[in-house]
C-alpha cells in the first residue's frame, strides 16, 4: 500500500533529524547539545524553529533543559522513548525488519563499493574506528565507536547518497541497550568490523558484502530480543 502525503513543518524536520543522531548514537545520554545560537547556524535554520523543535524533543523525552551555570539542553537517559520505540516496534509488525533488510541491502552495497573504491586515505578512518571500538569503556563510547566505524565505511564507498541512506536508516532502529543489563558485545563486534574492513582493504567485493551480512543478521537477533524477548541463550551482536 501506497504512503501517505504528510505536511512537515521545518521545526518537525529539525526534530527529527536530533532524534536520529540521538538513534545512532552521534549524541549520547547526558550529553550537551550545542548552544542554541551554534546549533541553529549548524543546522542553518532559524532559532524559533529550533526552539520548537526542542520542545517536542522534551515532550517526547529526549532531552532535559537545565539552568545555571553547567545549563543547556542536554539528552536524557532516554528510558521514556526508547519504552516508547520498542512499543512501537511491537505494534507495528514487520517494520523493524523492514528496517534490518533495508539496512541490508544498503550497507553490503557500501561494503561492496568499498572494496572496490576505497583509496588508501580513506582506509584511516575505518581503522580509527576499529582501533577506538578496542579500547572504548562504557556503553556510551560504544555507541560512537560502533557509528564512527559504519560512517567511515560509508564514506570510503564514494557515494554521497548512499552514505546519507545509510546514516538515515541507522537513525530508524533505535539502540535501547540501556533497557537491557548486558555487556556490551566489544569482542563480537570487534571481530565483525575486523572482517569487514580486512575485505574491503583487500579488495574482495564479495567477502566484504557477506562479512556485512552477518554482522547485520546478528544486529537482528539482538533487537528482536530487546523488542519480543528470546532464548536465553541468544547472541548478543551489534551493529
Amino acid at each position: 500500500m501506497a504512503r501517505q502525503v504528510t505536511s512537515t513543518t521545518l521545526a518537525q524536520a529539525v526534530a527529527d533529524h536530533l532524534r536520529m543522531r540521538i538513534h545512532r548514537g552521534d549524541v549520547s545520554p547526558g550529553e550537551r547539545l550545542p548552544a542554541e545560537r551554534d546549533l541553529a547556524e549548524q543546522l542553518g535554520v532559524a532559532r524559533i524553529s529550533l526552539r520548537e523543535a526542542i520542545r517536542q524533543l522534551r515532550e517526547d523525552g529526549y532531552v532535559e533543559v537545565r539552568r545555571g551555570s553547567t545549563g543547556g539542553t542536554y539528552v536524557t537517559e532516554l528510558r521514556r522513548p526508547a519504552e516508547a520505540w520498542r512499543a512501537r516496534m511491537r505494534e507495528q509488525v514487520g517494520e523493524m525488519d523492514d528496517i534490518l533488510d533495508f539496512r541490508i541491502a544498503l550497507e553490503t552495497e557500501t561494503a561492496t563499493l568499498a572494496a572496490r573504491r576505497h583509496t588508501e586515505a580513506g582506509l584511516v578512518p575505518i581503522r580509527d574506528a576499529i582501533a577506538a571500538l578496542s579500547g572504548v569503556i562504557g556503553r556510551t563510547a560504544f555507541r560512537q565507536a560502533d557509528s564512527r566505524f559504519h560512517v567511515a565505511l560509508a564514506r570510503a564507498a564514494g557515494n554521497e547518497r548512499l552514505e546519507e541512506a545509510v546514516e538515515t536508516a541507522r537513525g530508524e532502529l533505535f539502540s535501547p541497550r540501556d533497557l537491557l543489563p548486558f555487556r556490551e558485545p566489544v569482542e563480537e563486534t570487534l571481530r565483525d568490523h575486523q572482517a569487514i574492513y580486512e575485505a574491503v582493504a583487500a579488495g574482495h567485493e564479495g567477502e566484504a558484502a557477506e562479512a556485512m551480512r552477518a554482522h547485520l543478521e546478528r544486529a537482528r537477533r539482538q533487537l528482536r530480543f530487546i523488542v519480543f524477548g528470546a532464548a536465553d541463550d541468544a547472541e548478543w551482536p551489534t551493529a
